[in-house]
């Protein structure tokens, strides 16, 4: 007790007014910051905030350097005192409250930029921890410093990059067998194959090769899938299944074979070739022999543009899309058939999975972000709703070191860290806050830009290894530090 008495005296020295006391237990799954198994219940002033209680642990742990800890009560982070979390969530001062600490975030800091001559629409990345990299198995799997970032852009090409901001592959041009219009969309399918697609209303596949000294690369066109009837703007991509799902414009979600050999041939009416006979306005033609096909299915049910889509985390068979017709839905893709709708507030622009939660995050028109879960026995539509942009909320993708981490990407031009722990209950439901903020770095002294004009974010990544690489309207890619901007919850 004596121990005890002489943290709460040094902790609230300061404070001379008396308060309530309440019994804590500190618990962390973190070993490597845990404290002695006998630590028990502590008595403590209940105006403590995270300050004092990142002190009061410190203290416990008799840490030469302090280290910054967050404060988890029943699954959310502490944003007041203790007395005012007891007063909100009707618990009494005689219980004794299990808070679970970690370390705090840190922050998300600019490491670099890749200048574009034009708007980028796009971004993914090739390591050894993302799906093209695992998929591609040990022999194939890229090594540490050999990461790519893949760009798709408005001025019709896409490019591969190494880390020191190099150029490594640029795809041709419309008339040697690339695309005629802006790229939307980019995929890496494995460390040597390409999917993207654009405003020309084709889905692309490369095959991407380097040289042996990793200094050049070139992206050779494999095969053009034509379906749709209007510009693509996401893509999905199943490298173990050879399937990819598309999203457009003409209200279609479209899923499609990698393999020209599974694929069915292309609609004749919407080839190149029937094109360039009846519009004069552009040539649409190439010189080059690209095979061409067509969809396994086209998707119909949306009543307006298709947003997003993704493949279902854990079952390749079973596809989510997002919609301007304010619509979540679920797809069986063997038989094609819609299985689920959810139908929200607002127009959704963008999608990814937090799987081991089992929910879906969708950006909005409204500034926000939904998190849906999208299991047929969820008895609301919004199990918790994000907010803190300030413009629609276009580009979104998990933290692949956390359960809980997301990072967004917005026309306000920013991205925005959350952890979907750091929420508070108010009258509409659940409201998650972002955790940090990260501003384009080509904007840097020139004041906030209402709305994001000429910073808007168009796609966002997020990599274990390379970070988190944002793209936009700055005709910029930009790298920020993305490790354990959002505490794992694996370790213990």
């Amino acid at each position: 007790m004596a121990t005890e008495t002489r943290l709460l005296s040094s902790i609230t020295v300061a404070d001379q007014v008396p308060h309530t006391q309440v019994k804590i237990q500190l618990t962390t799954r973190h070993s490597d910051i845990s404290l002695p198994e006998n630590t028990g219940p502590i008595l403590v002033s209940t105006n403590l905030r995270r300050y004092a209680l990142s002190t009061l642990v410190n203290t416990l742990l008799q840490s030469e350097k302090p280290v910054p800890f967050e404060f988890l009560i029943n699954g959310s982070f502490l944003r007041t005192s203790i007395d005012e979390y007891l007063s909100a969530n009707g618990i009494s001062a005689e219980t004794t409250l299990r808070i679970e600490y970690v370390r705090a975030l840190i922050p998300p800091l600019y490491l670099a930029s890749f200048e574009h001559d034009d708007w980028v629409s796009s971004v993914d990345i090739l390591s050894s921890s993302s799906l093209a990299g695992k998929w591609a198995g040990q022999a194939s799997m890229p090594v540490e410093g050999q990461e790519r970032i893949l760009s798709g852009s408005y001025d019709g090409l896409l490019r591969v990059w190494n880390m020191s901001s190099e150029t490594l592959a640029t795809s041709p041009s419309a008339a040697n067998g690339g695309h005629t219009s802006s790229i939307k969309a980019v995929q890496f399918l494995s460390p040597i194959s390409i999917v993207s697609s654009g405003l020309d209303r084709t889905v692309r596949v490369w095959k991407y090769t380097e040289s042996p000294d990793k200094l050049s690369a070139s992206l050779a066109p494999q095969l053009e899938l034509y379906g749709h009837k209007a510009s693509i703007d996401s893509i999905a991509v199943h490298h173990p299944s050879n399937r990819i799902l598309s999203a457009s414009a003409d209200h279609g979600v479209g899923f499609w074979s990698t393999k020209k050999s599974d694929a069915p041939a292309a609609p004749a009416a919407l080839l190149p070739s029937s094109s360039s006979r009846t519009s004069k306005r552009r040539k649409l033609t190439t010189s080059t022999n690209t095979p061409q096909r067509g969809p396994l299915a086209l998707l119909k049910s949306h009543i307006a543009p298709v947003s997003s889509t993704i493949f279902a985390t854990n079952d390749p068979t079973v596809a989510y899309s997002t919609s301007w017709d304010h619509t979540l839905r679920t797809w069986d893709l063997p038989t094609a058939s819609l299985v689920d709708t959810r139908t929200t507030s607002h127009a959704l622009l963008s999608l990814a999975a937090l799987p081991d939660l089992n929910l879906l995050a969708a950006g909005t028109s409204a500034r926000h972000i939904t998190l849906i879960d999208p299991r047929a026995s969820a008895t609301t539509v919004s199990a918790m709703t994000l907010r803190g942009h300030t413009n629609a909320v276009v580009s979104l993708a998990r933290d692949p070191s956390s359960s809980y981490g997301l990072v967004s990407g917005s026309h306000d031009g920013t991205c925005r860290i959350w952890d979907v722990r750091s929420s508070k209950s108010e009258k509409d439901g659940v409201v998650g806050e972002s955790m940090y903020t990260i501003s384009r770095e080509s904007q840097k002294g020139e004041g906030r830009k209402v709305g994001g004009e000429g910073v808007k974010v168009f796609g966002v990544c997020w990599d274990k290894d390379v970070g988190i690489v944002s793209v936009g309207e700055d005709k910029r890619v930009q790298v920020n530090r993305g490790q354990e901007l959002v505490r794992r919850d694996e370790e213990g």
